[in-house]
């Protein structure tokens, strides 16, 4: 397999001796390639054309495994909706490698639905087409929105079935991540009282993600203040685009802060703090409202691990200390995620300074029109994106979602005297601005129904036109065109208050 010249450079798997297990993929009856990502492929110095192709499906699928690729599982724990398993792990992933791309990151190439490993607890360890596709598509989709996330390289079927709720045609995805280092990989360890492989871990990862801190007195400490700070980011980029992840265990938290594990996730469309899909999430742990509490247990959880590092030796009083520093930096988050989701919320509002004392007043003119939407159920990415039209004097299409509520009049007096306090008198100000939210609005986000009807096609009737032509409108989300109106469009009500997402496992 020299062809496809991956130049693996596998450090997970020489640093870190007895944090995996070393296993092979399980081969298949007829791998057949129904996704590549040709522009990831080029980023990574991959061979698309050579990457598309029987040969290609094979490596894919996990029946050839490429030149310099040391296959593993890697071992992690987690708390799943609020209860801890001590033994989780790949069950039914391996990581092959590690490669430097084109921008000098490291990134991981990882195989998902590649068959049983040690840590399968029971299951099949394999995935069906319709799950591994939706990876590509929302993870497409969070990625052209300038979301950090993993991405699907590929997506391969096997010819094999998978046995759920019914039979499924079974696939393989690839995937690619700056790591696969999770929360849970910390808890892993920390529940063994390992301390030496805990060390081990936090060096590598300071290694990888914040190699500025490597050496420092204080790095753990830092550490956790870095992922933390990756995490108010990142959570406020979903919340600011109406995405909601679903399963926010402490094993799907990365450390490099990027969206992992796309399984009963979707985009709200009509504004609801408390909406849920995941078809598991019976109480509402994960719902739309809840991901920056849930992201700064899940940095709790974290902190617990490293207090034994962080602890300048492993005396009473010490110990009291870092319990102390953790805490500080885990009582820190709800501020430093306020503000990264305030930048983000005046870029949508069109502003683009604020003078001091503006941030109470700026953060409740985006939470009032947020209220507004939510008690007349307007579509939360269509209520953005109209805003922007009315930035440039046409209200119509802004009205038409809100109906004749009057209190979006007194909403709009109140963002209109903002923007002029800004502008102060700068000529075609109304037309920049616009242009700059439609930079930021989305007009195409993956809608849940489309999404739905697209794996439909392509798991039922191995019909992959829908998924083209959806992953076509996702790519360019800004972009309002003739072409991506379909994929513009909300769900008809009766759609959208009953649909439920599922794990896919």
């Amino acid at each position: 397999m020299t062809a496809f010249n991956f130049r693996f450079d596998n450090t997970y798997a020489r640093d870190l001796p007895g944090f995996y297990v070393p296993w092979k993929p399980a081969t298949v009856t007829a791998p057949r390639l129904l996704f590549l990502n040709r522009e990831l492929a080029g980023e990574l110095g991959l061979d698309a054309a050579a990457l598309d192709s029987e040969e290609g499906a094979a490596l894919f699928a996990g029946n050839q495994v490429p030149e310099g690729a040391e296959p593993l599982a890697q071992a992690y724990a987690g708390h799943q909706f609020g209860g801890f398993s001590p033994q989780l792990g790949d069950g039914r992933a391996l990581l092959l490698g590690e490669v430097i791309d084109h921008n000098g990151r490291r990134r991981d190439i990882a195989f998902k639905g590649s068959g049983r490993t040690p840590f399968s607890r029971g299951g099949d360890g394999k995935a069906a087409i319709g799950p591994m596709l939706r990876e590509v598509l929302v993870g497409e989709g969070v990625h052209a929105l300038g979301i950090p996330t993993t991405r699907a390289l590929a997506v391969a079927a096997t010819g094999d079935s998978v046995f759920r709720e019914r039979v499924l045609p079974g696939a393989v995805l690839t995937r690619v991540a700056l790591s696969h280092l999770r929360v849970g990989t910390f808890q892993f360890f920390a529940a063994r009282g390992d301390l030496d492989k805990l060390r081990q871990l936090a060096d590598y990862a300071i290694t990888r993600h914040d190699p500025d801190l490597a050496g420092t007195p204080d790095r753990y400490l830092a550490l956790l203040r870095r992922v933390a700070e990756r995490q108010a980011a990142l959570v406020a980029r979903w919340m600011n685009v109406g995405f909601i992840h679903g399963v926010m265990n402490t094993d799907n938290m990365t450390i490099s802060g990027e969206t992992i594990d796309y399984g009963p996730c979707a985009f709200m469309e009509a504004y609801d703090p408390a909406a849920v899909f995941s078809s598991i999430d019976h109480h509402g742990r994960y719902a739309y409202s809840n991901q920056p509490l849930i992201a700064r247990w899940n940095l709790a959880r974290l902190g617990e691990t490293l207090l034994p590092l962080i602890a300048a030796d492993e005396s009473e009083p010490a110990t009291a200390e870092a319990v102390k520093q953790a805490t500080a930096v885990i009582d820190d988050f709800p501020a430093v995620y306020a503000a990264a989701l305030l930048q983000g919320q005046r870029a949508k509002l069109g502003l683009q300074r604020a003078e001091a004392g503006e941030d109470e007043a700026d953060s409740a003119l985006a939470e009032d029109l947020l209220h507004l939407m939510h008690g007349l159920s307007v579509d939360f990415t269509l209520a953005w994106r109209r805003l922007a039209d009315a930035a440039e004097g046409n209200e119509a299409p802004l009205r038409a979602l809100f109906g004749q509520a009057r209190k979006l009049d007194d909403w709009l007096t109140r963002w209109r005297e903002r923007c002029a306090a800004e502008d102060a008198g700068a000529d075609e100000a109304g037309a920049q601005r616009a242009q700059r939210m439609r930079r930021v609005n989305p007009i195409v986000i993956p809608r849940n129904h489309l999404v739905e009807e697209a794996l439909a096609a392509a798991s039922d009737h191995a019909d992959l036109g829908p998924l083209n032509r959806m992953l076509e409108a996702l790519r360019n989300p800004f972009e309002e065109t003739a072409e991506n109106a379909r994929h513009a469009e909300p769900a008809p009500t009766e759609v959208t208050a009953g649909y439920r997402t599922f794990c896919g496992t």
